[in-house]
């Protein structure tokens, strides 16, 4: 089942084509000017310190998390903390075993393999990667038959830097194969001023403080989102006003694209509604609701549900999804006394993302 969106969201954290407008300018190039997860940065500060101190390559890394929050940019930052070489591809790319076999051997001692979504790797091209990150070796078969023989590889030592945003789905044997993983969370409202304010700086947008506040709480956590919106805002600014970010012009700006208050866009209220008024707040299977929406399922477990979940608008029971006390509120409904989850008691209920 695909896990794209089956729409262009301005809240989504989901790459777009918009988002390379002036990606290397926006993108941080050094771990000190990363901004938020500072047990990630921590993490690999020592990671990478030590293995340069041992002339050593590093250890295997998987970042795992929504899309948006940057697993991309910390490998091209490892990359330059390490001084190494960086060859990026996806796990939808790669479909024969041939394409990554290709992609190995012409890797230097100490080059970076990034993979990006490596959950959708085919299985038949994870059995290779095994001996490559074990032992960096391949092992493939030539002829087939009584004739069949395996051939060993040797290839240069190397960091496969895996990205995903559904570690669930990694197979056991590949996933336990990485020394190195970190899960990448969702950004308070300070660090996103910080980065929607220095995204301002070197795009030369008059962004004032108080704008980027309101950019900054209605970004869903996401530095991608923060970013996009601070773009959208600038062309509504230049043709209503003066081309000044105030929180007056976000505020009018966010509420013309359709964004409330809580970052939630029509897609994501469209699925409270279809929780509260089709199964009177749940519990509901995501197959039912996906079906009730006209949406793809991955589509709503990928880039809508994790950030309700994050604010505690849903839960997740063994039964299904439940609505809570506050996405009643929020849609200005009365949550029946059987549905109310108290907000003291969310943490409980919502699972690690």
């Amino acid at each position: 089942m695909s896990e794209e969106p089956t729409r262009k969201r301005v809240v989504s954290g989901q790459r777009q084509v918009e988002d390379t407008e002036d990606l290397r300018s926006l993108r941080p190039h050094r771990l000190d000017e990363f901004v938020g997860q500072q047990q990630v940065v921590d993490g690999m500060r020592i990671a990478f310190t030590a293995a340069r101190a041992r002339g050593d390559v590093l250890e295997h890394i998987l970042f795992d998390g929504p899309p948006g929050l940057g697993k991309t940019t910390l490998a091209y930052i490892i990359a330059e903390e390490m001084s190494a070489t960086l060859h990026r591809t996806s796990g939808p790319a790669l479909e024969r075993a041939s394409d990554l076999v290709g992609i190995l051997t012409n890797l230097d001692h100490g080059d970076l393999l990034f993979i990006d979504e490596i959950h959708r790797l085919a299985r038949p091209i994870e059995e290779y990667m095994y001996p490559a990150m074990e032992e960096f070796k391949i092992d493939f078969i030539v002829d087939k038959g009584p004739y069949a023989k395996t051939i060993g590889l040797q290839i240069q030592p190397f960091t496969l830097i895996g990205a995903t945003t559904r570690a669930g789905l990694l197979a056991a044997p590949l996933r336990d194969r990485f020394g190195i993983y970190h899960h990448v969370g969702f950004y308070d409202v300070v660090e996103l001023v910080e980065i929607v304010s220095r995204a301002a700086a070197l795009l030369d947008i008059d962004l004032k403080p108080e704008g980027a506040d309101v950019l900054a709480r209605r970004a869903r956590g996401t530095p991608r989102v923060v970013n996009r919106l601070l773009r959208r805002v600038r062309d509504y600014a230049q043709v209503v006003a003066d081309g000044s970010v105030t929180a007056e012009i976000a505020d009018r700006a966010l509420d013309a694209m359709g964004v409330d208050a809580f970052g939630l866009d029509e897609l994501d209220r469209k699925y409270l509604r279809a929780l509260i008024d089709y199964y009177r707040g749940g519990p509901a299977g995501i197959n039912a609701i996906a079906a009730s929406l006209g949406e793809d399922q991955g589509t709503l477990e990928d880039v809508v549900e994790p950030y309700l979940l994050k604010i505690g608008f849903v839960i997740r029971t063994p039964r299904g999804r439940e609505a809570t006390t506050r996405a009643y509120e929020h849609l200005g409904l009365k949550a029946p006394t059987r549905r109310a989850h108290s907000p003291e008691n969310l943490q409980l209920d919502v699972p690690e993302e």
